[in-house]
C-alpha cells in the first residue's frame, strides 16, 4: 500500500493563483489540498520508550547468560576439587604402605643380617671341622692331601681312559661317515650338473669309395697323386686294408680332419691331380681354421668365460678335431666346467678361477703334436706367454698330481677325473696301443749292438739298451739318431718320441 503525501502549498501561491484569475466569480480553492493520505509519524518519546524496553531486555538475558556461566564454573571447581580430594587420599593411604613396607624391610635385613652372621660362624665350624678330618685322614693314609688326590685321579683317568677311547673312535667314524656321506652327495650333485649327454667317437677316419677303380686314380701315375696328398695333408692313406674304403691314418687330427674333407671333396670332383690336389687342400685348411675358430669361441661362450686371447680361442678350438681316448675334447672341456663349477659353488671356491682352469687345463694337447714335451708343461707356457692369472697355471700344472696349492686346483683335478673316468666317457683301444709298443721296440731292435729295447710313457719314449763291449760312445749317440729318423719314417704317433741309448760299461778284477 503506497502512503499518501500530502501537499503543502504556499499562502503567497494561493493568493496569487486567486488575484490572477479573470473569473472573479470562481470560488477560491482550499489552501490545502490532499493529494494521499500519509501516517501519522511516531512520536519521539514512543521510540525512545521502546529502545528502553529493548535494552531492559538485552540486560535481563545478559544476566542469565552470565548466572549460567559462573553456574557452571562452579560445579566444574568443585568437581575438581573433589577429584583433588580423592586423589590427596590414595596418595596418603599409600603414603601409609610405604612407611609399613619400609619398616617392614629393616626388620627383614636386621633379620638376614643375624642369619648370616650366624653362617659366617658355622662356616668357620665346619672349616675346622673338615681340616681336623683331613689332618686324621692324612696321618691314618700315611699322604698329604695332594698325594691322595693325584692317586684318585689317577685311577679315575686309567678306568675311564678305556672308555674315552672308545667315545673318541665312535665320534670319530660318525664324522667320517658323515663326511663321507656329504662328499658323495656332493660329487653326485656336480656330476649330475655337469652331465652331457654324448657318447664316445673314436678316432678312426674310413671314406667310402664309389668303385676299386677310384683308388688308382687317387694314387694315380707313379705314385704322384697320393704322394701329393700325403705331402700337403701330413697324413698316411691305407688303401689295401679294405675294399672300396680309404683309411686316413694320423695322430694329429687336425690334419686328419682336413685331409678328409679333402678327399671327399676330389672324389666328389672326380679331377684327381696333383694342382687340384693342392687348390683343394689350402682351400680346405682355410675353412677348417675358420671352423675352429668358431668352435673356440663357441666353447668359451657355453663356459661362461669371455674377453679370451685369440691364439687361445684358436688352440681351443681345435679340440673340435681332437679326442682323447675317443672322448671329444670340446665335449669333455665344457662337461669339467660344469663339475668344477657346481663344486665351486658347493665347497664356497672362486667359481670364476675354476671356471677358467678346467677350460684351460688341457691347452697343451692343442700343440702337443708339434712341439716336444707333456701336454701340461706346454699348457703352462702357452697360459705365461698369454699373462693367465698366476693361480690358475698353478691349478693347470697340478692337475694331474697329488699335492695341489689352492682348492680350486684340487677342484680342476677331481672334476677332470670325474669326466674321463666315468663309464661310458673313454674308450681304449688296447689293441692298437700295444701293437704301436711292440713296433717302437721292434724298430730300435733292428739295429745292431742293440741288447734291449723298452717303450714308456705311453709311447712317448723308448730307452735302448746297448752292448758296451760292441759299441762306443760316439756310436751310441749316432744309434740314437737313427732310430729316431727310422721312427719317424716308419711310424705314426702323437706328439714326439724320445730315444734314449743306455751303455753301460763295467770293469771288475778280483783281488787274490
Amino acid at each position: 500500500m503506497k502512503p499518501k503525501i500530502l501537499l503543502y502549498l504556499s499562502p503567497l501561491s494561493a493568493l496569487f493563483s486567486v488575484f490572477s484569475r479573470k473569473d472573479k466569480k470562481t470560488p477560491v480553492p482550499s489552501l490545502v489540498k490532499e493529494v494521499s493520505p500519509l501516517p501519522q509519524p511516531m512520536a519521539v518519546p514512543d521510540l525512545i520508550q521502546e529502545a528502553k524496553s529493548q535494552a531492559r531486555e538485552m540486560i535481563l538475558d545478559a544476566k542469565n547468560e552470565a548466572l549460567e556461566i559462573k553456574r557452571m564454573a562452579e560445579d566444574e571447581a568443585r568437581h575438581v576439587k573433589e577429584e583433588s580430594f580423592e586423589v590427596e587420599k590414595r596418595l596418603e593411604a599409600q603414603k601409609a604402605q610405604l612407611l609399613q613396607r619400609d619398616e617392614e624391610l629393616t626388620k627383614k635385613n636386621v633379620e638376614v643380617a643375624e642369619i648370616k652372621d650366624k653362617y659366617s660362624q658355622k662356616l668357620v665350624e665346619v672349616e675346622d671341622i673338615k681340616k681336623k678330618q683331613v689332618e686324621k685322614l692324612e696321618r691314618a693314609a700315611g699322604m698329604t692331601r695332594k698325594e691322595a688326590e693325584k692317586v684318585i685321579l689317577d685311577y679315575t683317568e686309567g678306568k675311564l681312559a678305556k672308555e674315552i677311547g672308545k667315545m673318541i673312535k665312535v665320534a670319530e667314524d660318525e664324522a667320517q661317515d658323515k663326511a663321507e656321506a656329504r662328499a658323495k652327495e656332493i660329487l653326485v650333485d656336480a656330476m649330475q650338473k655337469g652331465y652331457s649327454d654324448y657318447i664316445a667317437e673314436y678316432t678312426v677316419s674310413r671314406i667310402k669309395l664309389p668303385d676299386d677303380e677310384m683308388k688308382g686314380r687317387i694314387i694315380g701315375k707313379e705314385g704322384r697323386n697320393i704322394k701329393t696328398f700325403e705331402d700337403m695333408t701330413g697324413v698316411n692313406l691305407d688303401l689295401d686294408e679294405t675294399p672300396q674304403e680309404v683309411r686316413i691314418s694320423c695322430f694329429d687330427s687336425v690334419r686328419r680332419e682336413i685331409a678328409r674333407v679333402s678327399l671327399e671333396r676330389l672324389i666328389a670332383d672326380g679331377r684327381i691331380q696333383p694342382a687340384k690336389i693342392e687348390e683343394i687342400v689350402i682351400r680346405t685348411k682355410e675353412e677348417i681354421d675358420k671352423i675352429m675358430y668358431h668352435a673356440g669361441e663357441d666353447l668359451c661362450h657355453r663356459a661362461g668365460v669371455y674377453n679370451m686371447p685369440k691364439e687361445i680361442i684358436a688352440l681351443l678350438g681345435k679340440f673340435k678335431y681332437r679326442y682323447s681316448y675317443g672322448q671329444n675334447m670340446i665335449e669333455h672341456t665344457l662337461e669339467e666346467v660344469k663339475i668344477g663349477t657346481a663344486l665351486a659353488n658347493e665347497l664356497k671356491a672362486d667359481v670364476y678361477t675354476t671356471k677358467l682352469a678346467c677350460l684351460l687345463h688341457d691347452i697343451g694337447k692343442a700343440i702337443s703334436e708339434e712341439e716336444e714335451g707333456t701336454h701340461i708343461e706346454l699348457g703352462v707356457k702357452i697360459l705365461k706367454k698369454n699373462q693367465i692369472p698366476e693361480i690358475v697355471i698353478k691349478a693347470v700344472s697340478e692337475h694331474h698330481g697329488d699335492k695341489f696349492s689352492s682348492l680350486e686346483s684340487a677342484i680342476l683335478h677331481i672334476a677332470d677325473s670325474i669326466s674321463g673316468a666315468r663309464p661310458g666317457a673313454r674308450y681304449v683301444d688296447y689293441d692298437s696301443y700295444v701293437a704301436r709298443m711292440r713296433g717302437l721296440e721292434d724298430t730300435a731292435l733292428t739295429f745292431s749292438g742293440v741288447e734291449k729295447a723298452y717303450a714308456l710313457s705311453a709311447g712317448r719314449e723308448i730307452r735302448v739298451i746297448v752292448k758296451p763291449e760292441e759299441m762306443s760312445d760316439e756310436e751310441s749317440r749316432k744309434l740314437a739318431f737313427d732310430i729316431a729318423q727310422k721312427i719317424e719314417k716308419e711310424h705314426t704317433y702323437p706328439g714326439t718320441v724320445k730315444v734314449t741309448v743306455i751303455r753301460d760299461y763295467r770293469v771288475s778284477e778280483v783281488a787274490k
